[in-house]
């Protein structure tokens, strides 16, 4: 707990305050290339949000080799913004079992905090930043929210995985793992999903934030276009 202690301090007496980002998915080989787990590294849908975190702390050098408040952790600095990247290691319905407690431990604010989780409302491989909202029927956002008391004032990193084709089982579907033209585009979009948390960094919510999802919206098009031809 001294390292915790220290730690803390030397987050919350930086000269800006730390950003939390969480990447929400089900821990456990049996997820890895599933749908919801875009956040782990093998894609599946149950692990989307593990491999987007592990992506942006690669990218920033940020080691993920802590283990605290039922979450896998890394902490550093981007130039001089102190950056918390957590994945919560309760299944994903009790995610804000693990997020509650770490944001309230390092007394961050809801508007530095951003969850990054799987969306089957966006085509497969589109992203969209927003700045908060509901949870959408989101189990893991509907738990984070009931354990930050309903607030819904944090901001989040959509990653679109597409709907479940035909009367499928929308569970079934998040479990099943990425065809290969689907790890292909989550492949592209996992490495426009670490720029976009650079920007997160590097800008207030608002223009750039605006241009990137216009710009990920557009590319859903142009990916319609080239199929339609």
């Amino acid at each position: 707990m001294l390292l915790n202690r220290l730690s803390r301090r030397c987050y919350c007496t930086s000269a800006q305050r730390p950003w939390l980002f969480l990447g929400l998915g089900n821990p456990g080989d049996k997820y890895k290339g599933t749908r919801h787990n875009i956040s782990a590294l093998v894609l599946a849908t149950l692990q989307i949000g593990f491999e987007m975190i592990d992506a942006f702390a690669e990218s920033v050098g940020i080691q993920m080799n802590l283990v605290n408040f039922k979450a896998i952790m890394g902490q550093g600095f981007v130039g001089d913004l102190p950056v918390l990247l957590a994945k919560p290691q309760t299944y994903m319905n009790l995610s804000g079992e693990s997020s509650g407690p770490l944001a309230a431990y390092y007394k961050l604010p809801l508007n530095r905090v951003l969850v990054v989780h799987d969306d089957m409302q966006l085509p497969c491989g589109v992203l969209r930043l927003q700045e908060k909202g509901g949870h959408g029927c989101h189990n893991g956002l509907k738990s984070v929210m009931n354990h930050f008391r309903g607030n819904r004032e944090f901001g989040r990193l959509r990653i679109g995985i597409g709907k479940p084709p035909g009367q499928m089982d929308p569970k079934a579907f998040l479990l099943q793992k990425f065809s290969m033209p689907a790890r292909e585009r989550m492949d592209g979009a996992l490495a426009e999903g670490v720029d976009a948390l650079k920007l997160v960094l590097s800008k207030d919510f608002g223009e750039s934030w605006r241009l990137f999802n216009v710009e990920q919206k557009y590319k859903h098009l142009r990916q319609h276009t080239i199929i339609a031809a």
